[in-house]
This record gives structure tokens, C-alpha cells and sequence, in this order.
């Protein structure tokens, strides 16, 4: 019987880690979920940029004030070279809130993009960097009627400008140049990335 190769076992190991990501945060398990980063983690998002710690107790406080944003996985695609790896997981982020006094949906469509780094044996996250590739958003009442801001929404970029809108009428400061499918910002992320492969001594600009 074939034995799995050491890459095997780590890529299991990272999927296993990105899952539970998922899992634990959208279900407000904060003990559990500080386990998947390493104390120098850094989570980029378009409403947040900072150290995992401090995400952690920004998404706590938000979940316990009822601000929901929540996550699905889709496959992942891991490149392990040592005990460095960089993964890209497709992933859709889902937040419910009120828009113009209407309650919408947002959904955004894209990849998560993660440093990661094994340390006396642990696998571990030192930076998340999502890229955002497409996004819409619906009334939840299908009877309702959204005139949104055109300017205000055309004005951030098209891979996540319905989440940013959403986001900045409940009162979130957005990103207004984080990667998209394609252009300058995602091009700059796959070079880090593969410095980070190659032995850099960290992830690189990421504020």
C-alpha cells in the first residue's frame, strides 16, 4: 500500500486548517479559531487590516452586537515547498444587513490567498489575503425596493463593490484597492506569494 508523501500529509493538514477557519468563526468559536493562526497572523479584509489578535476581538464584538458575515468553501489548490505554503481556497462571503432601510443580501465570490508557515510542527496562518472577484446584492424581501447611491457604489472596485456598499452604510471604513480577479493589485499578491515559497522573510506589504 502507497504511503502519503510528507506534502501530502501537509496539504491535508492546511485544508483541515482552512476549514476549520470557516467553521469557528462564523460560529463565534473564538478559542478554537486564535488556533489556526500564529501569534504574528495578519488578516487582511475589506473591512479590517491588522493583527489576527485584534481580528479576532473585532469579530467578537461585532458577532455579539449581531453583525453576521459568514463563509463557504469551495476547493483549494495548496503549494507546499518546505515548511512554507501558499493556499488558494475559492470561498463565497455572505453578510445580511439593512441597506437605505432595506435588509440585504451581499454575496461575494472569491479566493482566500494564505501565507502560511509550519512551526515545531504546526501548521499555522501569517497572513490571509482574500481576493474578491465578484459580488451582488439583493433585498431579502423580493417585494422590495433598493435605490443605491450610483456614484457611491461605482466608485469602489467591481470585484466587491456591493460588499463595500453594504459595508460602509452600517458603518465600516473599506479597502478601496484590495486584489480582484484580475489587475495590478492581484499580480503583486501571486509575486509575493512566490517569494514567499522561495524563503522571504515575510509575507510583504499587506496594509
Amino acid at each position: 500500500m502507497a504511503t502519503a508523501s510528507t506534502a501530502d500529509r501537509d496539504r491535508r493538514a492546511i485544508r483541515e486548517l482552512i476549514e476549520n477557519w470557516v467553521v469557528w468563526r462564523d460560529a463565534g468559536a473564538w478559542d478554537r479559531f486564535r488556533t489556526v493562526w500564529h501569534e504574528d497572523g495578519r488578516m487582511m479584509a475589506t473591512w479590517f487590516q491588522g493583527p489576527a489578535e485584534e481580528f479576532i476581538e473585532v469579530s467578537k464584538a461585532g458577532f455579539e452586537r449581531g453583525v453576521r458575515i459568514l463563509h463557504f468553501l469551495g476547493g483549494s489548490s495548496i503549494d507546499v515547498v518546505g515548511a512554507r505554503a501558499v493556499a488558494q481556497t475559492k470561498m463565497t462571503i455572505t453578510q445580511r444587513a439593512p441597506v437605505h432601510d432595506v435588509v440585504c443580501d451581499v454575496v461575494c465570490t472569491g479566493r482566500f490567498y494564505d501565507f502560511l508557515e509550519r512551526r515545531e510542527g504546526r501548521w499555522g496562518i501569517v497572513l490571509r489575503q482574500p481576493i474578491y472577484e465578484q459580488d451582488r446584492l439583493d433585498p431579502v424581501d423580493p417585494a422590495a425596493t433598493l435605490a443605491p447611491d450610483r456614484a457611491l457604489l461605482e466608485s469602489f472596485p467591481v470585484g466587491y463593490r456591493h460588499l463595500a456598499y453594504l459595508q460602509t452604510q452600517i458603518g465600516f471604513r473599506v479597502k478601496p484597492d484590495m486584489p480582484g480577479l484580475t489587475g495590478a493589485e492581484v499580480e503583486a499578491l501571486y509575486t509575493r506569494g512566490a517569494a514567499w515559497l522561495a524563503g522571504a522573510e515575510t509575507p510583504g506589504a499587506d496594509a
